[in-house]
């Protein structure tokens, strides 16, 4: 009998320290799964169902059940029954996973909007675009091309190709359409930036300045700036493993401030010579930008009026963490067509329906490859500088987010050319290489 308890007692205390060394891993598959079915039903619009069985169902995701409460706007997920979290929608700023209970029932502002321009054709609204066959567009290959792109094994969920400011192809996958918001991931990452260069242009921020950052003044990092900042080469430590317990993940899904967490880091490198891809730079550009405002209103409007609803990119919605903060680095949700539009204003070079947002010289300077970073990054927006994409030319460059988020920018052909996915098994080369073989 002794000897039975004894084992029980042994089995009991392996179960607890699994637990207690698992804990954290649970509370970040959790809050993952919570937070994208909040943000996939209330911002998408899609089902339970739907995103259980097409967004949360890869390990170690997979694991957690969901629920959806239609009413109260919320979702929750339990990883394997021993720990379960919530998210809250809140209209005009998307989901955001709750810490505390007293999270449910705040109250919070939320930014102003303008209406669509449903009168005016795409690009430059929302109506339908005015019909132009191009003689020097292959559409037989071109189509072949966009459609090679949606075999079952590259989970492409849509695709649009623009020549000219025209759509010339545009293809969605079963269940999604030119309405369907989809997440851009680190594809906000871009959005966050350009702010710094609409900002730039109206004469209120020099990106050239050190960081604004009151806990560097008296150390090393005031030696940092808001350019090494926008192409992430502070030298500051980061660890951008969403794989893991890292840095981007404890950011993501258990900090109320995402704009803190790279402040408090050390330096692993120097500024200028060190590049390393960090989310928590981009959030903490984020907390710089609300801080260029007097009110807290102010910020969250200065995204809309300024940039996004400026182009009509009225679908988007950037959600903010529980401190109100827009997560510039990861939650941006728009159409494909309104990702286009992005893109084409910097086709445009910062031009958009006659109206200067920012200039050919931040272009340049946005798309200027970065020290130590192989000619992959410029300021918060990723170059083939270094040939990744070998047969694309070497000035095209792109907004990318996880799980396979492109907007591609051929300024030479005058391309913008959006696929958005959920996984990067596509060979994005082969297709950018047919889209640009069709003009002939």
């Amino acid at each position: 009998m002794k000897v039975s308890k004894r084992i029980l007692l042994f089995l009991s205390l392996i179960i607890i320290i699994t637990v207690i060394y698992n804990y954290p891993k649970l509370n970040i598959m959790a809050g993952y799964s919570a937070k994208n079915m909040a943000s996939s039903v209330f911002v998408a619009e899609r089902t339970l169902e739907f995103t259980d069985i097409n967004d949360n169902n890869f390990s170690p995701i997979n694991l957690a059940s969901d629920k959806v409460n239609l009413e109260e706007k919320s979702a929750s997920a339990s990883a394997i029954g021993l720990l379960t979290r919530k998210a809250i929608y809140r209209e005009g700023l998307g989901s955001v996973l709750t810490l505390d209970k007293e999270d449910v029932n705040k109250k919070f502002l939320a930014p102003k909007r303008t209406k669509p321009d449903y009168k005016t054709p795409f690009p430059f609204g929302n109506a339908d675009q005015k019909d132009t066959v191009f003689t020097n567009v292959d559409y037989t290959h071109l189509n072949k091309t966009v459609s090679a792109l949606f075999k079952d094994v590259n989970k492409t969920r849509a695709a649009v190709v623009i020549y000219k400011n025209k759509i010339i192809a545009e293809k969605y996958a079963n269940g999604f359409t030119k309405e369907s918001k989809i997440l851009g991931w680190s594809m906000t990452k871009s959005i966050t930036g350009t702010l710094f260069g609409i900002l730039q242009y109206q004469g209120k921020i020099n990106v050239q300045d050190k960081a604004p950052i009151v806990e560097w003044e008296n150390d090393a990092r005031s030696e940092i700036t808001i350019h090494n900042l926008l192409q992430m080469n502070s030298g500051l430590e980061w660890d951008e493993d969403y794989n893991s317990i890292s840095d981007v993940s404890k950011m993501l899904f258990l900090e109320r401030d995402m704009t803190q967490q790279q402040i408090n880091k050390p330096f692993v490198g120097k500024p200028n010579e060190t590049w390393n891809y960090s989310s928590g730079t981009t959030n903490l550009l984020s907390g710089i930008l609300r801080n260029q405002f007097k009110t807290h209103q102010e910020y969250l409007d200065f995204w809309y009026t300024n940039l996004i609803d400026k182009i009509g990119m009225n679908s988007m919605v950037v959600e903010t963490d529980l401190s109100g903060n827009y997560v510039g680095s990861s939650y941006a949700w728009a159409t494909p067509r309104d990702w286009a539009k992005f893109g084409l204003l910097y086709l445009n070079n910062g031009k958009w329906n006659g109206e200067n947002l920012f200039t050919k010289q931040w272009v340049k300077y946005a798309t200027t490859p970065t020290p130590t970073s192989e000619g992959w990054y410029g300021a918060q927006i990723w170059l083939n500088d270094g040939k990744r994409y070998p047969d694309a030319p070497k000035n095209m460059y792109s907004f990318n987010g996880y799980q396979g988020q492109n907007v591609f920018v051929l300024p030479d052909q005058e391309l913008v050319i959006v696929r958005m996915g959920l996984t990067k098994n596509a060979d994005i080369n082969l297709f950018l290489k047919g889209v640009i073989e069709s003009l002939k």
